[in-house]
């Protein structure tokens, strides 16, 4: 942690630390709001994704000069609905553009209570209404103790190591008449390396939407679906995704993925709520409202990297709300093969 730490400070972006009783650290940097690593105790092994532009200070000082969109990596959040804030010309999907003012934004560190909070305060512009819609995100961190450290009948998970963080994210409102502005939602991706599974449980059987792809499309070998869990294997060249409807979700994503000798998991527990008004939308079907959990599969000239997404139903117009606030928590673990496996089996199917 200390390395990435010093070469971010040699290019003038600076971080803050959150450390869990247990022990768990977690970077956070406020340039883009994100948090960039996540570290069991006495580990410098980063369980997320991070650019390799921060290997070192030269690349790292070529890279936030540059004018491209700013990936550190990391958990990161952003606004849906995405046909409205990233594409400006919207029908047209020619032209793809992150908003500077949302992703880095101007992230604020404001001190409170002994811990601290990122604020971001911008303005959106919404593709299809051409309205403009002044915001608030505010950000903070708690500990999340292993879920599974009173659990006595889970054999094999001895060699497991642990890390975890609760993630509060706020929206508000800020234009005048919030209730009638346009409809904004919060939306939170993690970045981990490139290459594993991701695993989404279901209550019934639910067949994702393919959103898009860049080069070939999503193989039968790499997507699997059966009554209660959808796998897919993010391991294929250029850039892809799925979404996953609200109502069969369960409110809980894993990923498994190699690192060296051992495997990791990810798992992000959030509330998911089938009646909030989940309002990302398929590209080609702007009307089909509900979609909540998503995974983009990126090894393209972006980088190489597989995301974990889920969405907080949206604030404004229609909803009867200005403000909303999420918790969610990230547990992490690395470990032996059937250890990992057997975590898989206690949080999220049987099915490993």
């Amino acid at each position: 942690m200390k390395k990435i730490i010093d070469v971010l400070e040699s290019v003038g972006k600076t971080t803050q630390c959150f450390q869990s009783p247990d022990g768990t650290n977690v970077l956070v940097m406020p340039y883009g709001g994100r948090v960039l690593g996540l570290y069991a105790p006495g580990s410098n092994e980063n369980f997320y994704w991070t650019n390799p532009a921060l290997e070192n200070a030269d690349t790292a000082q070529e890279f936030y000069d540059g004018d491209q969109w700013h990936n550190s990596g990391g958990d990161r959040t952003w606004l849906a609905p995405e046909a409205d804030i990233f594409f400006p010309d919207f029908p047209k999907l020619d032209k793809y553009f992150q908003p500077r003012q949302l992703d880095p934004g101007n992230y604020q560190v404001v001190k409170s209570n002994g811990g601290f909070k990122l604020i971001n305060k911008l303005e959106v512009n919404m593709t299809r209404t051409q309205n403009k819609v002044a915001l608030e995100i505010s950000k903070s961190l708690g500990p999340a103790p292993n879920p599974l450290r009173y659990e006595r009948d889970i054999a094999g998970i001895s060699d497991v190591t642990y890390a975890g963080y609760t993630q509060y994210t706020s929206l508000e409102i800020k234009t005048p008449d919030a209730l009638n502005a346009d409809a904004v939602g919060l939306w939170n991706l993690v970045q981990m390396p490139h290459g594993g599974e991701m695993l989404f449980p279901t209550f019934v059987r639910a067949q994702p939407r393919h959103i898009f792809s860049t080069i070939g499309t999503i193989g039968p070998e790499d997507l699997s679906v059966n009554d209660h869990l959808i796998r897919y294997r993010m391991r294929a060249k250029g850039e892809h995704k799925l979404s996953i409807r609200a109502l069969p979700s369960t409110g809980r994503i894993g990923y498994i993925y190699q690192t060296g000798t051992q495997w990791a998991l990810i798992v992000r527990n959030f509330f998911l709520n089938p009646s909030g008004e989940y309002v990302d939308v398929p590209w080609d079907d702007t009307d089909y409202f509900g979609y909540s959990t998503q995974a983009c599969n990126v090894n393209s000239g972006l980088g190489s990297f597989s995301e974990l997404e889920y969405h907080i139903p949206a604030i404004g117009r229609g909803t009867g709300r200005t403000c909303c606030d999420d918790k969610s928590v990230v547990w992490a673990f690395r470990g032996s093969l059937d250890g990992i496996r057997a975590v898989c089996r206690a949080l999220l199917t049987p099915e490993m």
